[in-house]
Formats: structure tokens, C-alpha cells, sequence
């Protein structure tokens, strides 16, 4: 054998690896066969970053480990940056899997034909938001929409959030007939997060918000809000909200059928420590119809083209 051959044989062999020699193969490549999903496949899936983004990673690494035992396939969770990124991370099919909220799951399904909800938290379907008020401006909790915060300083959450810009965006022009632009007489605020909305509230930088009512319960539960200081002082109107959109993708890299058996896994999930990521008490089955209000109020504030 000539020595340049047999370099040539060495390099196959141990660097690039030659068929079927196993050598520089995926190391999932044996597990994602025999799960159906063919060679290096890999279930990835992201949460819009509503709340803290290191407690979220935290909180969603245990769901990944869940799911993976329960399917049978290599899952990752994978943080997102904030709302839209998640939604330009599910449309390039860099995640296969989100937990958005009724707003990002929409404009989710919308630029990927084939995608479906399917499933959702229990408190899902009626959900609400609280308009929350800082104290010195003595405001307290009214049944209707709450009067004279058109002069005070006024922020949402995130730009893409449901709870915490979309619906109460809605109830501002339903309650007075004008967008938040032309109601409140200074530019409106973005916080960016539902937790970052009520420090600034509560440190008197905004003096209105506006907030996902499970957010608000949780801070008052634990201590880190005070509900004197920043006090709730209107419950919106009930309206669907957080889901778990899955990527068609999904039956083509595991297996027909899969999406449904993922559906399965996630409201058969019972461990009070795995649904404390969401927070919710069970999650129940989804589908993209449960969000046709949601859709409507998106296309009326042109937040969906």
C-alpha cells in the first residue's frame, strides 16, 4: 500500500470519520432513531421572557428534563431575549416548542402555517390583567375603568405582550374611545417585563401600570411587593391568554403522531414543582381556535399583518 493511501485511510478513519465506521456521528444519533426522529435530531423550546430571565431558565430546565423521560427524545431548553425574538426563533425553526402568550402565539402561528396550540394553563382561557397604581396618587380599586390616569405617567410591559400591553391597549380605546397615545397626555412607557412594570410603579418612576395579574400575586405573595405601596385599582375583563404553540416541524423530525403525544406529556404533567415555571395549577389541551378573539384584537391594533 502506498503511503499517501494510507494517509488518506487515517484521515477518513479518524478525522472526518468514515460510513459506518461510527466515528465523528452525531452522539444522538442513536437516540433520535430510535425515538423516530432520525439522525442529530433535538427538541428545542423557549418561553417569552415575561419575568426574569435567569429565574425563567431555571424554572424551565427541570420541563425540558420532564419531557425528554417522557418522550423519549433529547430536549433543550433555549432562553429568549424577549417577546419578538422568541417568535423570530420559532419562525426560523431554531425552536420547535414556545410558551408564549396569546398575543406572540399568534403572530407565531401566523408566519408558520401547520403550527398549533396545544395546550394551556387552566387559568388560561380567563385570564386578566390588574391597572396598578403607585399610593401617592390615591387612587384605590374601582369596579369600572379607573378615571384621572390620563394625566399620570403610564407604562406597559413588553411592546408583544398580551397581559401586559395588547388587551389593556384594547380596554383603553373600548373605555374611551382613544389609543393610550392620544389618551394619556405623557409618552406611554415599555418596561419590557411584567416584573420590571411594577418596580418602577412601586419605586413612584411610573405611576400607573398595568400588569399580568399572576405576576402581581406572586410579588405580594412573596414579599418582594407591597400592596399598600403599589396598589391594585382595576381587574380588567377576562380574556385567553398564555399557550404552548408546537411547530409542525415536529411530526416530520419524530414521527407522525408526535405533536399529539407532546400535547399528552404536557397536560399529563402533574408535579407541583414542574407547573410552579408557568405558574399554573394543571395545564390543559389547546387549540388555535380558543385564540380567535385574541387574533381579531391583534389584526384591529395592526399587530398582525
Amino acid at each position: 500500500m502506498s503511503r499517501r493511501l494510507m494517509v488518506l485511510l487515517m484521515l477518513c478513519l479518524f478525522v472526518t470519520g468514515c460510513p459506518g465506521s461510527g466515528v465523528g456521528q452525531s452522539p444522538l444519533t442513536d437516540e433520535s432513531a430510535a425515538a423516530g426522529g432520525g439522525s442529530g435530531a433535538l427538541l428545542r423550546f423557549s418561553a417569552i421572557p415575561d419575568q426574569n430571565v435567569t429565574e425563567l431558565s431555571a424554572r424551565f430546565g427541570p420541563v425540558a428534563e420532564y419531557l425528554a423521560a417522557t418522550l423519549g427524545v433529547k430536549v433543550e431548553y433555549v432562553p429568549a431575549t424577549d417577546y419578538q425574538a422568541a417568535v423570530e426563533m420559532f419562525k426560523n425553526g431554531d425552536i420547535q416548542l414556545a410558551w408564549f402568550g396569546g398575543l406572540t402565539g399568534v403572530q407565531a402561528r401566523h408566519v408558520v402555517p401547520g403550527a398549533r396550540a396545544i395546550a394551556q394553563g387552566e387559568e388560561d382561557p380567563e385570564f386578566y390583567s390588574y391597572f396598578i397604581a403607585h399610593k401617592e396618587t390615591g387612587l384605590t380599586r374601582s369596579g369600572g375603568f379607573p378615571k384621572g390616569i390620563d394625566k399620570l405617567r403610564f407604562t406597559f410591559g413588553s411592546q408583544s405582550s398580551t397581559s401586559g400591553r395588547l388587551m389593556p391597549e384594547f380596554y383603553i380605546k373600548q373605555n374611551t374611545g382613544k389609543s393610550p397615545k392620544e389618551f394619556f397626555e405623557s409618552t406611554v412607557g415599555f418596561s419590557g417585563s411584567h416584573d420590571k412594570t411594577i418596580l418602577l410603579v412601586e419605586s413612584g418612576q411610573f405611576q400607573v401600570g398595568v400588569v399580568n395579574f399572576k405576576v402581581y400575586d406572586r410579588r405580594v405573595k412573596e414579599g418582594t411587593t407591597d400592596p399598600e405601596v403599589c396598589r391594585i385599582i382595576w381587574k380588567t375583563p377576562t380574556y385567553a391568554d398564555y399557550n404552548f404553540t408546537a411547530h409542525p416541524d415536529l411530526d416530520t423530525a419524530f414521527g407522525a403522531g408526535f405533536i399529539d403525544r407532546l400535547q399528552t406529556a404536557l397536560v399529563d404533567m402533574s408535579d407541583p414543582k414542574l407547573l410552579a415555571a408557568f405558574p399554573r395549577k394543571k395545564l390543559i389541551a389547546a387549540t388555535n381556535e380558543d385564540f380567535a378573539a385574541i387574533h381579531q384584537v391583534a389584526v384591529d391594533l395592526v399587530m398582525v399583518r
